[in-house]
């Protein structure tokens, strides 16, 4: 039986899989209202906000683009080890602090704390709103890179016989089946057993790929036979690239809808913090592995082109499966590993996006069933219209993604991690200092084509302007809230 075929089997085995747990999710449902749908009506404990925390961060961008980075780029790329522990290192300045004032006031989206802490003042309405926009957008850009990750993975691994237009559509109305039927409590128990496939199926890729090597040492002699250039001790622009890097995804995943509505589904706060400590050691488990990766790719496939170069892990599986039948089954095994995680962000990226627009945007009450059914309503037409996009715009890269929401979404950070310090923060500072910000990403970054100054991401510089008018703005025009409306 060809890899393409057990490839094919294996996909409509884990769809089936997906169609249970859905059904299981929508039985446990306690009723209709938006925090029932989409927080899981806040009971995650420990094991699964973990993985779930674990399988929405290590996504078809992690899994695809990670590697096909570390092709174009060498050894350089083990930095990205270093982007993704900034992410657990920055939530702590924030979630332990949010998720108390989250639960004493039943917050359902993000935009509900910019409600609270803000909508008393002048400018907090306008503020929402635009907090809200650059999340969606975000969110939409997120969910696109999925669904091209998912046709991508699915038309390689299954060695053309589900194309990449069926794999974009087919796996896109299977997360908008089960997402609908089941809200975060599908997510979340689809995302578990998701996230133990691809620390699996990663695991045993890497020890096949070093093996067949002969260590580490040797495949590194083989990418400097190859490509001297791969380990180039990186000069001082490529180093403040890094730092740049570092803080641009750190800062900005902080203020992920998805990641910060599973902050508000935890049970307790001692859930929250266990389920941190474990997501501190996944960077060096999880990133380390897809750098090193696409560093064993670089011997094996010379002169992929830019966009070609997110193709190396399902071309690493294919090679992987001709070793024979046992290897064959392990490449299945990550390809499903791969796959899950991929639909694992899809459907948290929907779930946040059906959410937000409906609550932050629409202003639509928190406690209505209505809501809910608005929600879904809205993620059913954003992942139509995102899936059509992704079957017409296939020349992406994923880091390019990666890049591009991130330099919007960190735009948001003040809203959350300095309006949660500073108590004299106003919404009239912090609006401007947004507006501000995201001129210079927007300006810089597609008007004048400069994704970064000097190796610094024009999405940095402009959250550097947008907390410095922030700062000056609210102690020139200091809030208008009553005293005390604050909660710290």
């Amino acid at each position: 039986m060809s890899f393409g075929t057990l490839g094919v089997i294996a996909l409509v085995l884990y769809v089936g899989v997906l169609a249970v747990i859905a059904e299981w999710a929508r039985r446990a449902r306690r009723d209709a209202t938006p925090s029932d749908h989409f927080l899981g009506g806040r009971e995650l404990g420990v094991f699964v906000l973990f993985l779930t925390l674990y399988a929405t961060g290590y996504s078809g961008n992690s899994l695809l683009g990670y590697p096909g980075e570390a092709y174009r780029r060498g050894f350089s790329w083990i930095m990205a080890t270093g982007f993704m522990m900034s992410i657990v290192v920055v939530f702590h300045a924030l979630a332990p602090k949010l998720r108390p004032i989250a639960v004493a006031h039943g917050f359902v989206t993000p935009g509900d704390w910019v409600v609270h802490r803000f909508g008393g003042e002048r400018g907090g309405r306008a503020l929402r709103v635009a907090v809200a926009l650059l999340m969606i957008i975000a969110l939409a850009n997120f969910l696109f890179a999925q669904l091209k990750a998912l046709g991508l993975m699915a038309e390689q691994v299954t060695e053309g016989l589900v194309s990449y237009e069926v794999g974009v559509c087919t796996l896109a109305a299977v997360i908008l089946a089960y997402e609908t039927l089941g809200g975060m409590r599908a997510v979340a128990w689809t995302d578990a057993g998701q996230s133990i496939l691809m620390m699996v199926g990663l695991t045993a890729l890497l020890v096949w790929l070093l093996g067949e090597a002969g260590g580490l040492g040797a495949l590194t002699e083989q990418v400097l036979a190859i490509r001297p250039a791969a380990a180039v001790v990186p000069d001082a622009l490529e180093c403040a690239n890094w730092a740049s890097s570092i803080l641009l995804l750190g800062l900005a995943s902080m203020v992920y809808p998805q990641v910060i509505q599973r902050v508000y589904a935890a049970n307790s706060g001692r859930t929250l913090q266990r389920s941190f400590a474990l997501m501190t050691f996944m960077p060096l488990t999880t990133t380390t592995v897809v750098t090193l990766i696409g560093l064993a790719a670089i011997p094996r496939f010379e002169a992929l082109g830019t966009v070609a170069a997110d193709r190396v892990m399902p071309l690493l599986l294919g090679t992987w499966a001709e070793a024979g039948p046992l290897f064959a089954i392990l490449g299945v095994l990550v390809f499903l590993g791969a796959l899950a995680a991929i639909m694992s962000t899809a459907d948290s990226v929907l779930l946040s996006l059906g959410s937000v627009v409906a609550r932050d945007l629409l202003g639509r009450d928190p406690t209505a069933a209505d809501t809910t059914v608005l929600g879904k309503r809205i993620a059913a037409g954003v992942m139509i219209a995102m899936a059509a996009l992704a079957l017409v715009a296939r020349n992406v890269t994923l880091w390019g993604l990666i890049e591009l929401k991130m330099e919007l979404l960190i735009q948001c950070v003040p809203a959350f991690l300095l309006a949660i310090h500073l108590p004299r923060l106003s919404a009239r500072g912090v609006f401007a200092g947004l507006c501000v910000g995201t001129a210079i990403a927007v300006g810089v970054g597609l008007g004048m084509g400069l994704s970064r100054i000097g190796g610094v991401h024009t999405g940095v510089i402009g959250l550097a302007a947008n907390a410095g008018v922030a700062l000056v703005v609210s102690l020139a025009m200091p809030s208008d809230q009553a005293p005390g409306r604050f909660e710290n």
